[in-house]
Parts: C-alpha cells; structure tokens; sequence
C-alpha cells in the first residue's frame, strides 16, 4: 500500500516537471537546434553542422526527461566505415536515442511528411537528410538516388526499416529498400535494437503529458558483411538482421505483430 501511494505521488512530481521543464526544453531545444543547423549548414561544413547540433538535441531532450541510457556494441563498428543503420521503431523517443547515442554522422531516411513539420522539417532539409516520397516510380527513385550519394561521400545511413512506429512494441516485418540498397553497393548492415521507447510513450496516445519515465537501451549488432550481390544477398542480409533485432528485444516485446500501418 505505502509503496503504491509512494509511486502514485512520484508519477505526479514527474508529470508536473514534463509541464514545467521537461516540455518548454523540447520546445525551445528544438527551435535552437533548427536555427543552429541551419545557420551552420549555409556559411559551410554541413558535414558538422548536419550532424552535431542534432547529436545534442537528442542527447538534451533524453536529459530533461531523465531518462537514463545504456548503449551497448559501440566496439563493433569501424571508424572510418560506412554503414547502413537498420532499427526496429518502437516510438518517438527513438529518433533521441539514436540521435543522441548511436556516436556515428549519418542522414535519416525518413517519412516525407516530416519535413512540413515547423523548425524540424526546416533543420532536416537544410542538413539534406533523406526524405522517402512514395508517390510515384520517379520519387521512389530520387529517394534512393539521394541515399546512394550520402553513402559514396562517405556518410552512414540510418532506417527504421518497418516503415511505422510499432502499435504494441512489438516488431512487424522489414522492407526491403535499405537491404537493397546496402548490397548495391556493398555496404555492411548494422541491425540497432530499441528497447524502453514504446513504454515511455506509446504511439497510442498523444505527446502532451502522457510521457512515462523508463530507462532506454540501444543495443549495437555485429555488422552483416555482404556474402554476394543481388536478392539472395538483399534476403539473407534482411532475415539476419530481423533476427539479430529480434534477439536483443526485451522478453515481452519478442515476437512479431502485424503493423496494419505498413
């Protein structure tokens, strides 16, 4: 009874410090943030600018939460190596983790709506992070033309390869356009894992106050080195990385759910 009265008044402190603190630095965060990276990105060195500000946003925003992380597998990767990123999306707060943690300049491959978003859409179009339009064959092809380029300058790339935030924290298939897109140029797949993002703030609920306190982890795999070229490599590389995602996932989110949104 005491222990439950004692985490009822903790919740409450803590919904009260998002209203007051955690909430109004997200805001402000990401306004600083947009204008610093663009203000960056137009006097030079976009390689910087692209990338840094973003890295302290989302190493800020998980701070003033207070959110705790744990990052695990950094000594697999190879300083000068380009990779291509894949994670399972189990919330906003991934995009911080990532962000903030993973300690590699890359470009999101991300949802063309994003960019109508105010100050982030400005932030993410001037730091030419990769919008994935789908309207047509043409933009289908700009998408992937655009993330061929950022990977022959020797950037790394990072997708969330379900396409959609999971609904139940679970895992729904991957698609096959960053595995493709690895082996046409031979690039290694790093698979991320997520865990703790889906329960500090499910996609079944708006952002305004609802947001749980929950450690975070972000796991490293090993990366998945191509064996050849061409759709038995694109679907050997997809099926290891789904497992080594899968592996990593906290016991009750293990196993896969369809995500009606794919």
């Amino acid at each position: 009874m005491i222990d439950r009265v004692v985490k009822t008044i903790i919740n409450i402190l803590y919904k009260v410090y998002q209203i007051f603190i955690a909430l109004p630095v997200l805001v402000i965060w990401t306004i600083v943030t947009a204008l610093e990276v663009g203000i960056g990105t137009t006097l030079g060195n976009g390689h910087f600018w692209g990338y840094v500000p973003g890295k302290w946003w989302g190493k800020v925003i998980l701070k003033a939460f207070l959110i705790p992380v744990k990052v695990e597998g950094r000594e697999h990767l190879e300083k000068n190596q380009s990779y291509v990123f894949v994670a399972n999306h189990q919330g906003i707060f991934d995009i911080f983790l990532i962000y903030g943690h993973l300690g590699r300049n890359f470009k999101w491959m991300m949802k063309k709506q994003l960019g109508s978003i105010p100050f982030l859409g400005y932030a993410c179009r001037k730091s030419h992070q990769i919008f994935v339009d789908k309207s047509g064959p043409k933009k289908i092809k700009k998408t992937y033309d655009d993330a061929r380029e950022i990977l022959k300058e020797g950037y790394s790339v990072t997708v969330f390869p379900e396409g959609a935030r999971s609904f139940t924290g679970h895992m729904g298939k991957f698609r096959k356009g960053a595995f493709a897109l690895a082996d046409e140029l031979q690039l290694p797949v790093v698979p991320l894992t997520i865990n703790g993002s889906f329960d500090i703030l499910p996609r079944t609920r708006g952002f305004v106050n609802i947001v749980n306190w929950h450690p975070m982890r972000l796991t490293i795999h090993e990366p998945i080195y191509p064996i050849g070229k061409g759709p038995e490599n694109v679907d050997a590389t997809l099926r290891q990385a789904y497992d080594s995602v899968m592996s990593a996932l906290v016991p009750k989110y293990q196993g896969f759910v369809e995500n009606p949104d794919q």
